[in-house]
């Protein structure tokens, strides 16, 4: 007799464990997987809108201007004829115009 009731007791506890399981994943998704996706998806498709005349920040503080695009560098005018050639991935920002 005892054993039948911790049998049944055990049912109902299993079924809240695993909706308290299901429910921590779907907030974990929705705050923590969810975010970086949008971002990397925001991120990549600034690199795709690049064009040439872009004034650009990079991620190393470098300022310049894009000057020839490639598939995956981009050549940024620094100074008057000085050429450097980053990966698209280095290019941070584009320069504001209040800047």
């Amino acid at each position: 007799m005892i054993f039948l009731q911790a049998q049944t007791q055990q049912g109902p506890n299993l079924l809240s464990n695993l909706l308290l399981f299901g429910g921590i994943m779907i907030i974990f998704y929705f705050f923590m997987i969810r975010p970086q996706q949008q971002k990397i998806k925001k991120e990549k498709q600034f690199r795709e809108n690049l064009k040439k005349g872009d004034k650009i920040i990079t991620v190393g503080g470098l300022h310049g201007k894009i000057v020839q695009i490639e598939d995956r560098t981009v050549v940024v005018e620094v100074d008057n004829h000085v050429k450097l050639t980053f990966e698209k991935e280095a290019i941070k920002s584009l320069v504001s115009n209040n800047s």
